[in-house]
């Protein structure tokens, strides 16, 4: 006896979507759909360095003696009080011309350097120029290469334009600020230091190229210290990638390389309202020579 049955149709199949296979997965559901064959894939950013710099050495000394300031100082006060109720007794006062050496001579030019380029009585730091060609310059002052800034210092000229006027035989940077009026805040004995002044004239071998400001570093500024830590002096330029100052590669390509310029640097403080810093031209050689001049007037 023969038995007949009705086929069961099968499922439809999309003319669009074929079958899933383990070599062709299907394309439905919330499937990423692939980049153009026409366009390139987008380079990787390359990962930033992690921040190892240190505090600042001055810090670590600021704090130890800020302890023993306070206790100190009455003391000297008491000293001060009884010297004054002493009487004043008038005496021939000797004087030995020629003894006492200036920074610079009494022309006011340049300060001399020993045998091996360091001003006498100064101090070293490190000094760092740099910023994308487009952008404006900062200047980043350590007091070691591997420490945080004790200054950061944007100024009011593109970074490819100080670049150029560093070709220049001596190229002199005075920064401005004006003093505080009497009972104005930060004036008196507790002023603001020079360094910390926030605003500056700015001026480029005499002449006016806008303000200069002091802010605290950003991590693109850190990472820049970062990879600059093992270099003592050189130029050269950083991938935007890394310190593109943006959140992608491409923004960070659009922004331009980073051109920087390191050197060692002599910092003579004259007074509370005068310091200076002094390029040293490494290996001793005529290269360009590059001063700073802080005034507070």
């Amino acid at each position: 006896m023969l038995r007949y049955t009705t086929p069961q149709p099968s499922p439809p199949m999309s003319p669009l979507v074929g079958p899933a296979t383990p070599r062709t997965p299907g394309t439905g559901g919330g499937a990423t759909p692939e980049a153009s064959p026409g366009l390139p894939p987008p380079s990787p950013r390359t990962p930033r360095p992690a921040i190892t710099l240190t505090a600042p050495p001055s810090n670590k000394r600021r704090r130890g003696r800020g302890a023993a300031r306070s206790s100190s100082l009455r003391a000297i006060r008491a000293v001060r009080a009884l010297f004054r109720s002493l009487p004043i007794l008038a005496s021939p006062a000797c004087r030995f011309p020629g003894v006492i050496p200036r920074h610079g001579g009494s022309s006011g030019g340049p300060p001399s350097r020993g045998h091996d380029g360091h001003v006498s009585g100064a101090t070293r730091t490190t000094g760092t120029l740099f910023g994308h060609r487009r952008a404006r310059v900062t200047l980043a002052v350590q007091e070691t290469p591997g420490s945080v800034p004790i200054l950061l210092l944007e100024l009011a000229i593109p970074t490819g334009r100080f670049m150029q006027e560093m070709g220049a035989e001596h190229l002199r940077v005075a920064l401005e600020c004006e003093k505080k009026p009497p009972g104005a805040a930060g004036s008196g004995i507790g002023r603001t230091r020079l360094l910390d002044e926030p605003l500056w004239t700015a001026y480029v071998n005499g002449r006016k190229v806008g303000y200069a400001v002091r802010r605290d570093p950003t991590d693109d500024d850190l990472t820049v210290m970062q990879l600059l830590r093992t270099v003592s002096a050189g130029a050269g330029v950083l991938p935007a990638d890394v310190v593109g100052g943006a959140g992608t590669a491409a923004e960070g390509q659009e922004a331009g390389d980073l051109a920087y310029m390191r050197a060692h640097f002599d910092r003579v403080v004259g007074s509370r309202d005068s310091e200076s810093f002094y390029m040293l031209n490494p290996d001793g050689n005529n290269g360009p020579e590059l001063s700073i001049f802080f005034i507070r007037i």
